[in-house]
């Protein structure tokens, strides 16, 4: 990421991130298929091997789907006392559906703010034990 000499106008990561598009030029396609990354920007050329989301956006949809598709379902059993069977065939696809639509979305935002940045994997700046007096 640090070695890219073009130069590119500032992108927003968030308006970026959810249309799916790339952290450097906006315009290329950050996804291959629904969730997977592609290997790089077919526009630009950034490599997207730093991109590295891990369990972050699974975390933030885990919990607002789950809020959202719980809350409806207690609403719908205190209001209209549906049986069981109709519960689990609303909220059972609508929580699949809900799901897999945000995690794309947080993923690519995620993405897009870690390229902006300049995030990596953490380590600590320590001298190394051979340089040292």
């Amino acid at each position: 990421m640090s070695d890219d000499q073009a130069l590119w106008p500032p992108v927003d990561p968030v308006k970026s991130g959810l249309t799916g598009h790339c952290p450097r030029c906006g315009q290329g396609r950050l996804f291959q298929g629904l969730l997977a990354v592609r290997p790089a920007c077919t526009t630009c050329g950034l490599d997207y091997s730093f991109a590295d989301s891990g369990d972050g956006p699974v975390v933030f949809v885990i919990l607002i789907v789950g809020f959202i598709v719980v809350g409806l379902a207690l609403w719908a059993e205190i209001n209209f006392a549906p049986p069981l069977w109709l519960q689990i065939a609303l909220w059972g696809p609508l929580a699949i559906v809900l799901s897999l639509v945000a995690t794309r979305l947080m993923k690519g935002v995620l993405i897009n703010l870690q390229f902006r940045h300049d995030a990596r994997s953490g380590k600590l700046d320590r001298p190394d034990p051979e340089t040292r007096p």
